[in-house]
């Protein structure tokens, strides 16, 4: 699963979910994308169950890019603990999504397989999710 190799600091806090992407939020790698309509947290786990519903769904035709990376850790004190005494250990990793970001691009393969693919990754994300493509002039 995703992490980062290294990070600057162990632990950071929550931060506020809010405002738009401006970064990421255009298709750069393939014709079709899945956009996020909604803020959120994506686990290193949910990144991982989308990749696969997509390579399964295309049968290894095409190409795949995953365009967000969960570089912000996640901590939690263990069951039953009393409060105070800190803030918990890094348990699992996340990803901002603000809205508008992209999180998958396909390139390679027809728009109906493209679009069945996304719509078994769509089931595995915690937030709303549309299917995008690019415009070709």
């Amino acid at each position: 699963m995703l992490s980062p190799k290294r990070v600057r600091r162990r632990k950071v806090q929550k931060g506020r979910r809010r405002g738009k992407a401006y970064r990421g939020s255009a298709l750069s790698f393939g014709i079709y994308g899945l956009k996020a309509l909604e803020c959120g947290w994506m686990s290193n786990r949910q990144i991982e169950a989308a990749r696969i519903a997509i390579n399964r769904h295309l049968k290894r035709t095409g190409k795949l890019w995953i365009t967000v990376f969960p570089d912000k850790p996640l901590t939690k004190k263990p069951a039953e603990t009393r409060m105070g005494k800190g803030k918990g250990s890094p348990e699992a990793w996340v990803a901002v999504i603000k809205p508008g970001r992209i999180l998958f691009e396909i390139d390679g393969v027809a728009k109906e397989l493209a679009n069945q693919a996304m719509k078994r990754a769509q089931y595995k994300l915690p937030f709303k999710t549309q299917i995008i493509e690019r415009w070709e002039d």
